[in-house]
């Protein structure tokens, strides 16, 4: 026998008798080690909501919608207070949640483009790492796809939007079923049953995708009349359009204007009589109804994670894929760059957070990924431009963003706003209005001084005593977009071919 081997024999053999004599206990020993390691790892619970405005989140400003759950939540963990979509559109930016990646790197410009298999995304990094993975809920990046996506281990999901009653959804592949009820406790009810299948020494990652509260906006019975007492006016902006480019007076009758149909809420458009406000009223009462159900299914989830001893052990974020105009500047929607259209709500709490913490640093939907891999002790996913908020959260960064860029990109499903290339640092917003073939801009440009003028009711592209200011604002911009691979003619956009009247076809809406 070679001397080499003799001697592996010679030290593997005492260890080998020893498994032998005792294997009850080396066995109990292992599986001891390995549930304490699996315990070392949060759990991570990622809650998104579709097009949910701060305005109606109790902590985050409402008057009039309680959320306690959600509040409760904030008070465990972190608001961020300045938390933003890099692209207000809901596939776009559910792209860039998942992957780190703005909308012009992963490509998923619009609602009806899947998004790529081959992208890495956080939930399965995670999965690699030893978790077990789960999405239940909207999923939306592909209309008429509602197949499982890799990265995850259970997958339920519909085509589409899916409908605040009685959805038909894809059971992992393995059947479709359409329990009667509402969207919103039903998703909660696949979440909770998919917990419930969890072994206490495996980590586990659900993410679930609310339909609420994305329009036509239908709350659930006992929300139905909540608010019909309380009186809504149009924003005061919504009649401050001087100086404004004149795309947005164009947008005001239109699907996404004021004066037109408000999601259905509105049969006979366009209406510019001041009675019609009724119908905005109407129509903001339901958005705020589908957010108290919300509310409710997030403390379904934290009652089940308390009960189980598993709550302080959990990741949890609650957030929207982007804003939501609700009257301001006359519009309706999202797409554009005004601040009601890309300001999210976002909190978080759990291992790794600060806890009561109220955050003013500027996030992005492409910090996401990188964040939760952080907390979870996961490397990060490569090539990304998103950055880990774990350390600003505790003031450790001091080398954190003061300026980022926004992209849109003109749809001809929906032709009611312009290309769109911005940038917002801490104090100030610039944003134009590209044409699409490398010509001149044919619209107005914005800027506008947010620590003075929050609501952006005065634009300063054009005052002369700003010139100074905007040409730094540009120049900024310019070197954002071209450290990208942006600049000139490489940033590739549709032709603007205008605002238009038509509504959008019905199976888009």
């Amino acid at each position: 026998m070679p001397l080499i081997e003799m001697r592996l024999q010679r030290f593997t053999g005492p260890i080998a008798m020893l498994s032998t004599a005792l294997p009850a206990f080396v066995a109990a020993w292992l599986c001891g080690a390995v549930a304490a390691a699996a315990a070392e790892k949060p759990n991570v619970l990622y809650i998104l909501c579709d097009d949910l405005r701060p305005e109606a989140v109790g902590c985050l400003g409402s008057k009039h919608v309680k959320t306690p759950h959600i509040d409760a939540l904030a008070k465990r963990g972190v608001i961020f207070s300045n938390a933003f979509c890099t692209t207000s559109l809901c596939s776009p930016s559910r792209a860039s949640i998942l992957t780190g990646l703005y909308a012009h790197r992963h490509g998923v410009r619009d609602n009806f483009t899947e998004l790529p298999k081959h992208l890495p995304q956080w939930p399965a990094a995670l999965q690699s790492s030893g978790y077990k993975t789960a999405y239940v809920g909207k999923w939306h990046m592909g209309e008429d796809n509602d197949d499982p996506r890799p990265g995850f281990d259970w997958f339920v999901t519909h085509k589409g939007q899916g409908k605040y009653f009685d959805t038909e959804w894809n059971v992992n592949g393995k059947m479709h079923e359409t329990p009667q009820g509402y969207y919103t406790h039903v998703v909660t009810d696949y979440a909770l049953n998919w917990l419930k299948d969890r072994k206490a020494d495996e980590p586990w990652a659900l993410c679930l995708g609310h339909k609420a509260p994305h329009s036509f906006y239908f709350p659930e019975p006992k929300y139905e009349h909540l608010f019909d007492a309380v009186k809504i006016e149009y924003p005061s902006s919504a009649f401050e359009l001087s100086g404004k480019p004149d795309w947005i007076r164009q947008r005001l009758t239109t699907w996404h204007g004021i004066y037109g149909p408000l999601f259905d809420w509105r049969k006979k458009f366009p209406d510019t009589r001041p009675e019609a406000v009724a119908d905005f009223e109407r129509m903001v009462h339901a958005y705020w109804g589908t957010v108290l159900s919300v509310d409710d299914s997030l403390g379904r989830l934290t009652q089940f994670l308390e009960k189980t001893g598993q709550l302080d052990r959990t990741i949890i974020v609650f957030m929207g894929d982007n804003g939501l105009l609700e009257g301001e500047h006359g519009m309706v929607d999202k797409r554009t760059m005004h601040e009601p259209s890309i300001r999210i709500p976002m909190v978080a709490a759990g291992p790794g957070l600060p806890i009561d913490r109220k955050l003013e640093a500027q996030v992005l939907t492409i910090d996401v990924a990188p964040s939760i891999l952080d907390l979870c002790g996961v490397a990060p996913l490569d090539q990304i431009q998103g950055r880990s908020f774990k350390a600003v959260c505790h003031d450790k960064d001091p080398a954190w963003r003061d300026a980022w860029f926004y992209e849109y990109n003109y749809e001809k499903q929906f032709p009611y706003t312009p290309n769109i290339r911005g940038i917002r640092t801490d104090d100030w917003k610039f944003m134009h209005y590209p044409h699409g073939d490398g010509s001149p801009d044919r619209h107005l440009a914005e800027m506008y001084d947010l620590k003075n003028d929050p609501a952006e009711l005065n634009n300063l592209a054009e005052d002369p005593n700003y010139a100074g200011q905007r040409n730094e604002l540009e120049n900024r911009l310019a070197a954002l977009l071209a450290r990208e691979g942006l600049a000139g003619t490489a940033d590739k956009m549709p032709v603007d071919e205008g605002i238009k009247t038509e509504l959008p076809d019905a199976k888009i809406r």
